[in-house]
């Protein structure tokens, strides 16, 4: 099932290992995973397997500062996505990047010290 990548914490994201599982960063990080597509708000919600309440107190918030935007509308829905050009976006994306490669590195030096490397 999809929605298990954001509801079990072995899926959980950099961000939210990092910086705390709050539902607004949940609903920022889904956003941010999915960069090219735009979502319903019942499809975010059903996704990260949230309550209609706890959503509805955070994403107004994020649409009036304007991290989430609305893509396009389909009939009376709207459909959101994520504004990339936002300070906060474009820094939460840098942020996870540099933490990525960080990672990367620190797992690169436990494989250099686990394998010993046999000279010829």
């Amino acid at each position: 099932m999809p929605e298990e990548l954001y509801t079990k914490k072995e899926y959980q994201s950099i961000l939210l290992k990092t910086l705390g599982d709050s539902p607004k960063l949940r609903i920022i990080d889904f956003f941010l995973d999915n960069p090219l597509f735009d979502f319903t708000k019942k499809e975010v919600i059903e996704a990260l397997g949230m309550s209609k309440q706890t959503f509805y107190k955070y994403f107004p918030e994020l649409e009036e500062y304007k991290i989430v935007t609305v893509s396009r509308k389909i009939g009376r829905a709207k459909l959101y996505k994520i504004n990339l050009k936002h300070p906060l976006v474009t820094m939460l994306r840098e942020y996870e990047t540099k933490v990525s490669l960080q990672i990367a590195e620190q797992e690169a030096e436990k494989m250099e010290k686990a394998v010993p490397i046999i000279e010829r």
